[in-house]
């Protein structure tokens, strides 16, 4: 039991061996890892609140009500939950989509943006859509812009440089998502939590996401929302310190984890990204369609067979996940800065986010 042995060991970098150890393209030892479709052992029931958010508005934003969810705890991680799949039947597709086709889309920004020209990434969907439609499974194929395409920020656009938000970098933030956010922070406890900030990232089966630690928001009483599709993933989830090993799980297409509490500021990473456990090409859950009577002011739209081909060919091979957050608290406003204005919003490679491939190697972001 490897993954065993490494989390007993703890001191020095211990999440960084963990790490490590889920990272290798041929660990075969996940049997440590936590499986929340099996509770147990160090999982526990977590109590949402049902009546913060009617079955409508449940409905709305295409989820189940929420007495039907299944949300978990782990021992020793107060303030995370973990929410199993919640999602009404063909809403995923919605937000699928949503991160390929719409938001994406200018004014909001994208890696994409640090090294081509504006006019070359106003549409990565109407560059990509054929391309991805007949895209075999060759690996020596060309890539489409949107396989390139690694993170997308919404609201206010996270500063990868300085690690900060600005009054003076920001766009709308959408609709639809803020929804959704909101609908699950009530569930969650937390009423009148406000959408401001959105991280997308994009992974492929070579891709990773260092370990960091999310604290660049200015209050940290409101919780981090993650929702995840398409392949699956193992989550780490450490300490307040990267002495502390880490905590291994697993994130299937559906998932939403919420940090909250003392687990808002934790260390955590994602090693590795995973094909469906299911052995087909999408989980079971991305083959079902929608139903065709939406209730009233439902935030979901339907996608055309034609669209959620393009969707569902870029997920065979990747996985993406959007990341909520409130940036200020009600009536806070953000320090004065002596920055430039608009500019340096991005990494001069990919942030924490990492890939690996035979053309072009990045060492993991760990540190």
């Amino acid at each position: 039991m490897a993954a065993a042995a490494l989390t007993r060991e703890g001191g020095e970098d211990a999440f960084r061996r963990l790490f490590r150890f889920y990272r290798q393209r041929d660990a075969s030892d996940l049997r440590g890892v936590v499986d929340f479709s099996v509770p147990g052992g160090q999982v526990v029931r977590s109590q949402l609140s049902i009546s913060s958010v009617s079955d409508q508005d449940a409905y709305r934003a295409g989820l189940q009500p929420v007495s039907q969810w299944k949300a978990y705890g782990l021992k020793g991680y107060p303030g995370f939950i973990f929410i199993l799949n919640p999602f009404l039947p063909g809403c995923q597709h919605h937000w699928v989509k949503q991160c390929l086709k719409l938001y994406p889309q200018k004014p909001n920004v994208c890696n994409l943006d640090l090294h081509m020209a504006p006019e070359k990434t106003i549409d990565l969907w109407g560059q990509s859509k054929e391309q991805l439609r007949k895209k075999g499974s060759s690996k020596w194929e060309p890539r489409s812009l949107l396989e390139k395409l690694r993170w997308v920020t919404l609201g206010y656009h996270y500063n990868w440089d300085t690690k900060k938000y600005s009054a003076n970098h920001h766009t709308p933030f959408p609709s639809d998502l803020a929804f959704l956010s909101e609908q699950v922070a009530a569930a969650c406890g937390f009423r009148g939590f406000q959408a401001q900030a959105g991280i997308l990232n994009y992974y492929h089966f070579d891709s990773s996401l260092g370990i960091h630690v999310d604290e660049s928001e200015l209050d940290h009483s409101r919780p981090l929302l993650s929702f995840s599709f398409g392949q699956s993933s193992i989550f780490l989830l450490g300490g307040l310190k990267r002495e502390e090993a880490p905590t291994a799980m697993f994130m299937h297409s559906g998932d939403i984890m919420v940090m909250s509490g003392f687990s808002r500021l934790l260390y955590h990473a994602v090693p590795r990204v995973l094909p469906n456990p299911e052995g087909t090409a999408l989980p079971s859950c991305l083959d079902q369609g929608l139903s065709s009577d939406l209730p009233v002011g439902s935030v979901i739209e339907h996608s055309s067979d034609e669209d959620w081909q393009v969707c569902a060919k870029y997920l065979q091979s990747s996985r993406i996940n959007m990341t909520i957050r409130q940036v200020l608290a009600e009536g806070q406003k953000f320090p004065e800065e002596s920055g430039t204005k608009g500019k340096g919003q991005a990494p001069s490679e990919d942030g924490h986010h990492q890939e690996n491939s035979r053309t072009k190697r990045h060492k993991p972001n760990t540190d």
